[in-house]
């Protein structure tokens, strides 16, 4: 059974210890050197097990997963598994203490029965084909001559097909072990004569006790807070998390803790109790106290970016917390599920939705505008505006009409001021005039407006709508009105014009034929069809072509 204890200190006899001698960084120090020293994978590793002690070990395993979660030391630990021989047993083992004959070599990556190859450099079938050829010799020493092949999502079209046929009918020598994290790009026809593992990413409280018994192990004092954040900022990779952890160390003295405040500076990382204090204002519209604390968040090393991301996970939190209700439990700080639940109860679903919507926007934003910090604060700014607007629900309620249930739609039929674009009917009126057919008609066949008036307009995009669409509106109205419209996407919306113009159409006719002159007519004259209904209802044509 995996578990989170680091190696001992005998696993690491091999690194130097002395500070005279060359220091060697604790993702290297700390790699596992035994399955059990494999942390959130219990799974794969239970299955192996279960493998080994029944003899129904495959001849080709595929690991994929994020950077850093252990393929490649699983890989080695797969060969050493594989290789297993010891005064105490010879035969395949996932017990690896004591260390076999072959161990300090394959880890040491110069046993002559075990390749490893970076698919990344070598993609060719020329490659593969050398590969290929020296598997049909049988191993030097060892049981088994162990292929690791990385990136293996790399190789060329042809290099899979050369590897197919091997892979189809390994010699009973061979062993394959793929590591790849784009798994997506591998022929199914090579995935399915595979063992596949998932390697998971690791849960920031695990990967924070991970953490917390590495800095142990080097005497070094490292609060529970710096611990959290350098495990959420590791993303679930095991390797980026120690990497980071041998940083935070050395931002403290001798003696002294690494401190959550150090960690946050050297990462650029907000205060997460203050950003939700921004957070909060932003949507109370307090637009002054939302950007000065962004401010002063930025000044103290903050990346905008970085930010905006943690404001983007609120509104998430939100979310969540909305839906899972009392059992919610936030992964922060142990006030940040209170302040998170609070905010989830003073917003409605939709709501939560549209402040999600606004913010994934203005990521994209962010990544082209000149100035990052500029850009966050008009981010936050349209936080601000969003927040005065009425909840889609209560936009519905005040529209009214005939829409269906759950359905909002924009006000298109109310008059405007001459000039303004207050309504949808007025956007599409004012885009007509300037002749701009292809986003009039983009328009017409995909926007479902929910809420409009001048400088802001929220809606919800029919399936297959380009993605430049709200970014050619925005610029339009911007040119046009010289206002900066605020367009944003909701969860819900109406119809779009061409649905509500079919729809009425349909009603037309409808309301047409039920007509009793008109179903004496069509009744008289079997295959006829109603083509057309006149404005005033009271001209209807009818198609008197009967069907052949």
């Amino acid at each position: 059974m995996a578990d989170d204890t680091p190696p001992s200190d005998d696993t690491l006899s091999m690194f130097p210890k002395d500070a005279s001698e060359s220091y060697v960084v604790l993702a290297r120090r700390y790699r596992p050197l035994r399955f059990e020293d494999l942390i959130g994978q219990d799974v794969m590793v239970r299955t192996l097990t279960n493998a080994f002690e029944t003899g129904r070990i495959a001849h080709a395993f595929m690991l994929t997963g994020v950077r850093g979660v252990g393929k490649t030391t699983t890989a080695r630990l797969l060969a050493r598994a594989l290789n297993y021989t010891s005064d105490q047993r010879d035969a395949p083992s996932l017990s690896l203490d004591p260390p076999g004959d072959h161990c300090d070599a394959i880890m040491a990556g110069r046993h002559p029965d075990v390749l490893e190859l970076d698919a990344a450099s070598r993609t060719g079938v020329a490659d593969m084909r050398d590969l290929l050829d020296g598997s049909r010799y049988s191993p030097v020493s060892a049981r088994f001559k162990v292929y690791i092949i990385d990136e293996v999502h790399m190789l060329s079209t042809a290099a899979f097909n050369a590897l197919l046929k091997t892979l189809e009918e390994p010699p009973s020598h061979v062993k394959f072990i793929f590591a790849t994290t784009e798994i997506r790009k591998v022929p199914v026809t090579v995935l399915s004569r595979c063992q596949r593992f998932d390697l998971k990413r690791l849960e920031p409280t695990l990967l924070a006790s991970h953490l917390g018994n590495i800095a142990a192990k080097e005497n070094a004092r490292v609060s529970e807070e710096a611990l959290a954040l350098i495990a959420r900022a590791a993303e679930g990779s095991a390797r980026d998390g120690v990497s980071l952890l041998d940083q935070a160390i050395v931002q403290a003295g001798k003696g002294e803790a690494v401190t959550g405040e150090a960690v946050r500076d050297m990462l650029g990382l907000a205060d997460h109790g203050r950003l939700l204090d921004a957070f909060e204002k932003a949507l109370g519209g307090e637009a002054r106290a939302a950007l000065d604390e962004i401010s002063d968040q930025m000044l103290r090393g903050a990346d905008p970016a970085v930010i905006l991301k943690d404001f983007m996970e609120v509104a998430a939190d939100i979310s969540i917390a909305q839906t899972a209700g009392d059992t919610y439990i936030a992964p922060g700080p142990a006030d940040w599920t209170a302040r998170i639940k609070t905010l989830a109860a003073k917003l409605s679903p939709a709501q939560a939705s549209r402040y999600w919507q606004l913010l994934l926007a203005g990521h994209r934003d962010l990544q082209i505008a000149p100035d990052p910090a500029v850009a966050l604060k008009m981010i936050v700014l349209r936080l601000v505006a969003a927040a005065s607007l009425p909840s889609p629900e209560d936009a519905a309620r005040r529209l009214g009409g005939t829409t269906p249930p759950g359905k909002p739609q924009a006000k298109t039929d109310t008059p405007a001021q001459e000039g303004a674009l207050a309504s949808f009917d007025a956007i599409l009126a004012a885009i007509a005039a300037k002749r701009e057919v292809t986003l009039q008609v983009d328009l017409e066949r995909f926007v479902r407006p929910s809420f409009c008036e001048e400088g802001t307009l929220s809606c919800a995009l029919a399936p297959n709508a380009p993605a430049d669409l709200l970014n050619r509106l925005k610029a339009f109205l911007d040119r046009e009105s010289g206002v900066d419209w605020m367009v944003t996407l909701d969860s819900d919306g109406g119809e779009t014009v061409s649905a509500r113009a079919a729809r009425q159409k349909a009603e037309r006719f409808a309301a047409a034929a039920e007509h009793p002159l008109v179903a004496a007519a069509l009744k008289s004259l079997p295959g006829a069809q109603i083509i057309e209904v006149s404005e005033s209802g009271n001209v209807i044509d009818l198609d008197a072509r009967r069907k052949a």
